[in-house]
């Protein structure tokens, strides 16, 4: 299952099409962090000409996590064969980035419904709570450079929230295409994407920024290394990268890691998985966080690549 295939110049051979969405394949705590100020009013308050809204509330199995998810509808008809859908992680800091005018842009192709999957924070980022959903369990090694020492293992918990609760919510009412679902995340949230992509079937389409495949996680590559055609034809993951030398500082192995997975896609195309890379060069990994989203948007709206990122 690919995009659609206007959405890219040369879409390659074969039934599975991976873009990457890898901008610089590192933790976020490597570079320079978050800004951490609280947020004001979102599209979603304001109210936007071409879309309306809707907000949930949920809350994890162990009673220790409190989601809000807004869902962006929008204002035209969907097509005869539904809408296509866009969930993304990190939704506070999502719905921060949403404007009318990208809203506008969507509307001249094939606009998506938008679920961004935020905390009940005013906060950009709920960083215990994202830390804990968003990576699976890892081996610790605190001699690692850059080792998080939050409390990890979530994905798995998080991942059954989503699929078996939060989508069949935010879906009720909406003609969805099933074929268009799609999910995006970076860093933490790009390696719950990679993660995803390797054990569930509820999306089609992967959309993975900047996953943090440092700090214990580099297993995951030898599970996509693994990963055969024939098994993986119904669903898709879109491999990005931003430039690493643009970062402020990087961590021991991190080039090793880079080599490891250019390595696993050239191996992923031998084994008949197509794989593109989508680089960004200058983007640091904070400024992949927007170009990679709205990337995912123009694409799952129907614009080819390089329109507008």
């Amino acid at each position: 299952m690919s995009l659609r295939k206007f959405c890219f110049a040369s879409p390659p051979k074969g039934r599975i099409f991976i873009a990457a969405l890898v901008s610089t394949l590192y933790g976020i705590n490597a570079y320079a962090r978050p800004d951490m100020r609280p947020l004001g009013p979102n599209i979603a308050d304001r109210g936007s000409a071409y879309y309306h809204f809707n907000v949930a509330y949920f809350d994890s199995l162990d009673g220790e996590r409190h989601y809000k998810v807004w869902t962006a509808i929008p204002n035209a008809a969907p097509p005869a064969q539904g809408y296509p859908i866009l969930y993304a992680l990190d939704g506070n800091a999502v719905m921060d980035r949403l404007s009318d005018s990208l809203l506008e842009t969507f509307t001249q192709k094939t606009p998506p419904v938008i679920v961004a999957i935020g905390y009940q924070t005013n906060l950009p980022f709920d960083q215990p709570a994202r830390a804990y959903d968003y990576r699976p369990k890892v081996e610790e090694n605190p001699a690692d450079a850059g080792w998080d020492r939050r409390k990890s293992g979530g994905s798995e918990a998080f991942r059954q929230l989503l699929e078996n609760t939060i989508v069949a919510k935010v879906e009720r009412g909406i003609a969805i295409n099933p074929q268009q679902r799609a999910i995006w995340g970076h860093s933490y949230g790009g390696l719950f994407i990679i993660d995803a992509w390797l054990a569930s079937s509820r999306f089609q389409i992967y959309f993975s920024a900047s996953p943090s495949l440092g700090r214990g996680n580099a297993s995951l590559l030898a599970k996509m290394a693994a990963a055969k055609a024939d098994a993986f034809n119904r669903k898709s993951l879109y491999l990005m990268e931003g430039a690493v030398a643009t970062q402020r500082a990087s961590f021991a192995g991190a080039e090793e890691i880079r080599s490891n997975v250019l390595q696993t896609v050239s191996l992923l195309k031998k084994n008949g998985v197509a794989v593109n890379w989508w680089p960004y060069p200058g983007l640091s990994h904070g400024e992949m966080f927007s170009a990679s989203l709205q990337s995912a948007l123009l694409a799952m709206s129907g614009f080819p690549r390089g329109s507008g990122n």
